[in-house]
C-alpha cells in the first residue's frame, strides 16, 4: 500500500464519525463539540467539517451549527427506492419467465413518465429505447396506461409539454384521438401499444402505485405474439396489485 493510503482511510473514517456526530444533533452543534464527540482535533474537524460542507453532505447554520445537508437526503432516498425495487424484481422476472417477454416498470415523477426497471433476458429481449419513455409517452402501452390514470389536468399538462411524435406509421398523433382511445380502452384497466412504438413489437401495461407516485407495469412482445395479449392481461392486473403493495410498505 502507498505511504497515502492508510492516511487517507483514516481520513474517511473520521469523516463518517463526524457525520455520526452531527446526526445525532437534528438542530445543529457547534464544531467544537463535534470534535470532542468525536475525540478529533479541533483542526481536523474543522477541515473534515469544511469538505463536507462544500461537497454538501454537511450544512452550516447561521448560528455556526452544523447538520446534516440536502445530498445525504438524496443518497437516503436514492437508497430506498432501490431497496423498494428490490421488492418487486423477482415479480417481474417471474411475468418474463411466464411469457418469455421483458418486463417494464415505470413511475410519473415530477411530470415525467421514466423507466425505472426492466428485466429481460436471453429469450426475452427488450425493446429498443431508440427514443426515451420520457418523449414518447403517447406511443408506448407504459406511457398510455399511465396517462390514463391521470386527471384531466394532468394529461393536458403532459401533452402540452411532449408533441405527439410519429413513431411509426401506426403512432396515435392527434391529442383528441390518442385520449379517446385511452378512454375506451377495450382491455381497461389495461392499455396496449400496437407497434406505435416500434414496428413488430407489441406491449400491454397496466397501472401500479408506489404510495402515492402513479406508474404502470409491462411487458414487450414479438408482433406475431400478439395473440397472447389478453392472456397476459389477466395476469398483469394480479401481478400489478402485488407490485403495487409491495412497493407501498414501509421501509
Amino acid at each position: 500500500m502507498s505511504d497515502g493510503g492508510p492516511t487517507l482511510i483514516s481520513s474517511v473514517q473520521r469523516a463518517f464519525r463526524l457525520l455520526e456526530a452531527v446526526s445525532a444533533h437534528p438542530n445543529g452543534a457547534p464544531a467544537k463539540r463535534l470534535a470532542r464527540e468525536t475525540g478529533l482535533p479541533l483542526a481536523t474537524a474543522y477541515h473534515l467539517l469544511r469538505t463536507l460542507v462544500h461537497d454538501g453532505y454537511v450544512r452550516k447554520l447561521d448560528d455556526g451549527g452544523f447538520i446534516l445537508g440536502d445530498r445525504l437526503e438524496t443518497l437516503h432516498t436514492t437508497s430506498r427506492g432501490q431497496a423498494l425495487l428490490s421488492r418487486v424484481r423477482p415479480t417481474l422476472a417471474a411475468l418474463r419467465d411466464e411469457f418469455s417477454a421483458a418486463a417494464y416498470l415505470t413511475f410519473y415523477e415530477e411530470g415525467e413518465i421514466r423507466v425505472a426497471e426492466i428485466v429481460d433476458g436471453p429469450r426475452a429481449p427488450r425493446v429498443d429505447l431508440w427514443v426515451g419513455f420520457e418523449d414518447a409517452g403517447h406511443a408506448t402501452a407504459l406511457g398510455k396506461s399511465v396517462l390514463r390514470e391521470l386527471d384531466d389536468d394532468s394529461r393536458k399538462d403532459y401533452l402540452s409539454r411532449h408533441p405527439l411524435a410519429g413513431l411509426t406509421p401506426r403512432t396515435i398523433t392527434h391529442p383528441p384521438e390518442l385520449l379517446r382511445r385511452l378512454d375506451s380502452s377495450p382491455m381497461a384497466p389495461a392499455v396496449t401499444d400496437l407497434e406505435e412504438y416500434s414496428l413488430g413489437t407489441v406491449c400491454v401495461a397496466v397501472p401500479v402505485y408506489s404510495g402515492n407516485t402513479l406508474g404502470s407495469l409491462g411487458v414487450s412482445l414479438r408482433a406475431d405474439r400478439i395473440s397472447r395479449l389478453k392472456e397476459i392481461r389477466e395476469r398483469l392486473i394480479p401481478t400489478a396489485s402485488r407490485v403495487t403493495r409491495g412497493l407501498s410498505l414501509t421501509i
